[in-house]
């Protein structure tokens, strides 16, 4: 019954995630902060302006034309005869944008009621008006005849004009601050450029260099990231060329000390002096691997491969190599997992997660221990996942973003005593990031689970 309701509440919940993720952006974005900057200082000169100019008019060209209107009103009463001409007064308020207001003995006229008479007492009495009860802005004359006669402008007879000329500049900030935007945005492109870059080159990624689009600061920081990016390149290809050659090198002597090693009679001494000698030669392999992962997907070579008979032959290939444990257990999904990938890689992964499996596992508890699962599935973001989870003591949470550093190892004494040098996850890694996806390490309780998702 709880479902329907739970669902709105997701809603509302992912939109106000969404609100406030693009308040976060915007907040932190320089253009939006340009822009909001360019919108505060157009409305505040446009109030400035605005306070400032009716100041002007006021108190200034106001006061400076008065006289000349109390000049001009005393030439429209004098046109009105004595008394007011009622007809005349009509006549003058159509010719001339003005309303007038006569009171006295013989004569009581409004052309214009509303212009005068703005509050809404309905006693309010007109013939007995103070200039305190006038609408501001008119111009009053006494008259020796005791009539009093006042002037005023009137509203144009396009009430709407003022209105639209509202909107129409409004409408006009709007256009200038959406102008100011892409004039901002344009500015501020190189920026893009510029993080996009980094990021790229923080992955290892060399080969293209930040686009410089105009010859300015932005530009030259462009140039010199180029230029600290090229160098960094240079010394990277550097150091990956010298362990390739150092590890090129060792091979050989390596190989004639173990031929030497096989020719001596066999006891403990020669049995432990192979097995330094197989863990050397693996160490170098798995440099020498990791080095060619190193450039990413160029160093693959895709086919189209089935997943699941991939991850099968893979198990069959562990009970050959482990006859007396546990046999692997197969969870594989149904459905099509044929992808393109590099197949050699994708076997050296999972060798090396049921290595790791077996070796940790089968330590923490040797009697009755399950053999590791062996897993294809689709996770729960869409993506396609292919792992291994073993049954032993898991990891300290603390460690599980270190486990698949180069030569890192939780425990470096059980490690030992174990076998491995820390670098089965390692290539791991590379092998996942190189097919364009990563690498998943978690505690699956109990038990370590680690997954290539992609």
């Amino acid at each position: 019954m709880s479902l329907p309701t739970q669902a709105p509440r997701s809603r509302r919940s992912a939109a106000g995630a969404w609100a406030r993720g693009h308040w976060h952006r915007s907040t932190h974005s320089i253009k939006g902060r340009l822009v909001a900057l360019f919108v505060l200082l157009a409305l505040a000169t446009t109030v400035v302006f605005v306070l400032g100019m009716q100041q002007f008019l006021q108190s200034g060209w106001a006061a400076y034309v008065r006289p000349l209107m109390a000049d001009y009103a005393q030439v429209l009463a004098a046109d009105l005869g004595s008394p007011p001409d009622p007809a005349r007064a009509r006549a003058l308020a159509q010719r001339l944008p003005i309303a007038v207001h006569i009171t006295g003995p013989l004569v009581q006229l409004e052309t214009h009621p509303s212009r005068f008479d703005h509050r809404a007492d309905r006693h309010f009495d007109r013939n007995h008006a103070t200039d305190s009860d006038l609408r501001p802005g008119f111009l009053t004359v006494q008259r020796p005849d005791g009539h009093r006669i006042s002037f005023a402008l009137v509203a144009p007879p396009d009430a709407e004009r003022p209105r639209l000329l509202g909107w129409a500049t409004l409408a006009a900030l709007l256009a200038l601050t959406a102008l100011a935007y892409a004039a901002v945005r344009r500015q501020l492109q190189p920026i893009q450029d510029i993080s996009t870059g980094v990021q790229a080159f923080g992955s290892g990624r060399f080969e293209t260099p930040i686009r410089v689009r105009k010859p300015d600061e932005l530009g030259e920081l462009a140039v010199r990231i180029n230029t600290m990016a090229h160098s960094l390149n240079g010394m990277l290809d550097a150091k990956r060329a010298l362990l390739l050659a150092m590890s090129h090198e060792l091979r050989s002597p390596l190989t004639r000390a173990r031929v030497n090693a096989e020719l001596l009679e066999d006891s403990p001494e020669r049995q432990a002096l192979l097995r330094d000698l197989g863990e050397m030669r693996d160490q170098i392999t798995a440099l020498l691997e990791g080095e060619r992962l190193a450039d990413g997907h160029r160093a693959l070579h895709t086919e189209s491969v089935d997943l699941a008979a991939l991850a099968a032959a893979a198990a069959v290939t562990d009970a050959q190599s482990h006859p007396q444990a546990a046999a692997v257990e197969l969870r594989l999904a149904a459905g099509n997992f044929t992808v393109q990938a590099d197949p050699t890689r994708l076997h050296l992964l999972l060798r090396n997660l049921l290595q790791n499996a077996r070796r940790h596992g089968a330590a923490s508890s040797p009697g009755g221990m399950p053999g590791p699962e062996l897993f294809l599935r689709r996770e729960a973001d869409g993506r396609t996942a292919l792992g291994v989870r073993d049954h032993g003591p898991g990891v300290p949470p603390e460690q599980l973003p270190q486990l698949a550093q180069a030569f890192f190892r939780p425990d470096s004494a059980r490690t030992r005593s174990s076998g491995g040098v820390g670098l089965g996850l390692y290539l791991c890694r590379l092998v996942a990031q190189a097919h364009g996806g990563e690498l998943r390490i978690g505690n699956a309780h109990p038990g370590l689970q680690v997954a290539m998702v992609w």
